[in-house]
């Protein structure tokens, strides 16, 4: 597990760090992150649905704050919980381009131990930064 949840970063919201040994695998924890905040068990997920999606942004860390709204989105408008499966990022003249496909499947509350629901993804605090390791972020999430 990628990723750990802070204590006393947020009070009525949850944070959580997030890392990897490169972008795509920094996405994928951040991912995972943000659907363990709201259900108990990654695992109880089955990949039964695909979605695909490609965003776009000039700054990185925003990409990243699009990429985990993607996921607030899916939840909201479909009741669909996603995990990524394969994330590409590319920079192409000063444009950082990333494709996205996850699978999931629509929420049963028989099967999915809800924790809490995200509302969004915040920028307070928000941090991506490349270290010795790879890369990591900080994210705080509106609960």
């Amino acid at each position: 597990m990628p990723y750990e949840f802070l204590e006393d970063v947020a009070t009525a919201d949850i944070a959580f760090r997030a890392w990897g040994k490169d972008l795509e695998e920094l996405f994928k924890a951040a991912g995972d992150a943000t659907i363990n905040v709201m259900i108990e068990e990654l695992e109880s997920i089955e990949l039964k649905e695909t979605r695909t999606f490609s965003l776009e942004n000039d700054a990185l860390d925003l990409l990243l704050f699009n990429f985990l709204q993607e996921f607030v989105y899916y939840k909201d408008s479909e009741q669909l919980l996603l995990r990524s499966q394969k994330v590409q990022i590319e920079e192409k003249d000063e444009l950082h381009k990333l494709s996205a496909v996850t699978a999931g499947e629509t929420l049963d509350p028989n099967r999915h131990e809800q924790r809490v629901d995200v509302k969004a993804v915040t920028l307070h605090r928000f941090q991506l930064e490349k270290t010795a390791d790879g890369w990591t972020a900080m994210v705080i999430l509106d609960i």
